[in-house]
């Protein structure tokens, strides 16, 4: 029998047919991947596609990889053997290259991968391969995160793998230093090439030809990503690699990040050289349902014991104050605290960036306010509703102040992109959100006057001076006690219609940011309250909504006439 050219290369191929026929079960955003690398190969033909994949160089990187031993666990000393994912997220990306030069196509590299998958292992070979086998003359490669242990989570094994091969070293004439306890650099005295770990705030002048950023996650601004890729200007065909798990907190880079490659993969947008994969669960699955677990780890029952898996399963389901984290860290989903409200996937669904505003002209609008903190967010929501259905655009604002320095990077972007207004100086300007709402009264239906009218929905503790003015103006004004009976059905009424489908959005990231901050408290007689962790994480969306959900959830009730133009408290 002959013996095939490109076995690596066939077994990644036909990973990516398995997955995309179902043969395979995998969640939303493999078989996207998946299927952008398939239908890529059908194109590759046509003399207007730039790129072409190049099964020798796929080849190579797997060969490599299949060179490097085992480090530690009962494997320790043998070599390695790539399953057909790892394949795939190796191969795939160094495999394409631009049909007018030869260089490679992907520039960066983004795959989230649950713990216990073997991605610390899948960034050391990385490092190795990209220091010594890429034929780059004086190579630099970074293994880059918020702290030296973790740094070293991915430095570590490539050092260790070094260590072992007396054939590699030779061929390269690499060096180490340090010893296996405490790791120095990786260095190579015939071209220059060096790897070595870089910590916190990394400093300029560096020129990488690989950055691997692990636990992108954890980083609460981009410093060290932007000081990485601003570096490789230099380098013909560099590589960024971030291998990460899902994380606790949107607001920092990892989660925009993520947006953008779902974008990527759905199609959204175009970007040819940015490679991504997830590996999660999909927004339909029940994740209480063990057989949905294999989706989102591929090395189950190899690196990642099923045993275990299912030990965290059965802790999960029995212990709600540990459900989230551990979805987050062997799931994928990401969450912003330990006992939240949403299900993310869920809001996520509901998200809809082509929503009009302009779409409901004239209808009742249920304008729910949160002017809790006038030295950072506040937020009004408006909410309408079309028979069952609920529609909620956002409006943000915050001081300019509050947009400066590492810790409001999040803040600075959305208000750059137009999802948060910055109103000069270091308070909210009430005056303009007052304006605002005045002008949203000639266009939409704030009168309170009509049956089913719209209004705005405020507590009753924080805005009075603004609610006056608005009434003085026509606007009709309804005061929601910020208490479990005045936030617990419309709460309960706002999460049942995301979790069916029934509530539309218009894709906010601020506000899906501070969605995902709310954790909820429930009493003995089930009725639930929100609250956050922290004061970083704000809700102030959330509550506006919520508030706001207090009369559109009424609009078919008789009580949402208003008498008399007053304020009226429910």
């Amino acid at each position: 029998m002959t013996k095939a050219k490109f076995p690596q290369t066939n077994a990644l191929n036909k990973y990516a047919r398995d997955i995309v026929s179902g043969r395979v079960d995998a969640c939303l955003y493999v078989v996207a991947a998946c299927k952008r690398h398939l239908e890529d190969l059908k194109k590759e033909k046509k003399p207007d596609f730039p790129y072409k994949f190049d099964r020798s160089r796929a080849e190579k990187i797997c060969n490599f990889a299949e060179l490097m031993p085992h480090v530690k666990g009962k494997w320790a000393g043998s070599s390695l053997r790539l399953e057909s994912w790892q394949k795939f997220i190796l191969g795939v990306p160094f495999g394409w290259v631009r049909k007018k030069d030869g260089l490679r196509r992907f520039r960066e590299i983004y795959a989230e991968v649950p713990r216990k998958n073997g991605k610390s292992i899948a960034g050391a070979i990385i490092g190795n391969y990209m220091f010594s086998a890429d034929g780059e003359q004086g190579s630099e490669v970074y293994s880059a995160a918020t702290s030296e242990a973790q740094a070293y989570e991915v430095f570590r094994p490539a050092w260790l793998m070094t260590s072992k091969l007396s054939a590699y070293k030779d061929r390269y004439g690499i060096e180490l230093g340090g010893t296996a306890k405490n790791p120095g650099n990786i260095y190579s005295l015939s071209n220059g090439s060096r790897f070595e770990t870089v910590v916190g705030k990394p400093g300029d002048g560096s020129s990488p030809h690989c950055w691997l950023q692990d636990e992108y996650h954890e980083s609460k601004t981009d410093e060290a990503y932007d000081t990485g890729k601003t570096g490789m200007g230099s380098r013909s065909h560099p590589m960024m690699v971030i291998i990460t798990t899902a994380g606790t907190n949107t607001s920092y880079p990892c989660y925009s990040k993520r947006q953008q490659v779902i974008k990527i993969l759905n199609g959204e947008i175009i970007n040819d050289e940015i490679f991504g994969i997830i590996y999660t669960i999909d927004p339909d699955d029940d994740w209480s349902d063990f057989k949905v677990w294999k989706k989102a780890n591929p090395n189950l029952n190899i690196s990642v014991n099923e045993d275990f898996l299912k030990g965290q399963h059965k802790t999960a389901i029995q212990d709600p104050r540990k459900q989230n984290i551990i979805k987050c860290k062997h799931l994928n989903v990401w969450s912003n605290a330990g006992e939240s409200w949403l299900n993310m996937l869920d809001f996520e669904k509901c998200g809809d960036p082509t929503l009009q505003l302009a779409d409901f002209e004239n209808e009742p609008c249920f304008l729910g306010l949160d002017l809790a903190s006038k030295l950072d967010v506040a937020s009004a929501m408006m909410i309408f509703k079309r028979d069952d259905e609920y529609y909620m655009f956002s409006n943000h604002y915050i001081p300019e102040a509050r947009t400066y320095g590492e810790e409001h990077t999040h803040y600075a972007g959305w208000v750059h992109d137009g999802y948060i207004t910055a109103t000069a100086g270091t308070r909210i300007d009430l005056e303009l959100i007052q304006n605002d709402i005045i002008k949203f009264a000639k266009r939409f239906d704030l009168s309170g006057e009509e049956y089913g009218g719209g209004c705005v929905a405020n507590d009753p503790w924080n805005a009075q001076q603004l609610v006056t003015n608005l009434l003085d103006k026509g606007v009709a004004a309804v005061e929601i006690s910020q208490t479990v009976s005045g936030l617990s059905e419309p709460m309960k009424e706002l999460e049942a219609a995301i979790v069916s489908g029934k509530f539309h959005h218009d894709a906010n990231p601020a506000t899906a940011w501070m969605f995902s901050n709310v954790c909820c408290k429930i009493d003995k007689k089930d009725n639930i309250f929100p609250f956050k962790e922290g004061d970083q994480n704000k809700i102030d969306a959330a509550v506006a909504a919520i508030t706001g959900m207090a009369r559109a959830m009424y609009r078919e009730d008789e009580t949402s006439v208003y008498e008399n133009r007053g304020v009226l408290v429910f």
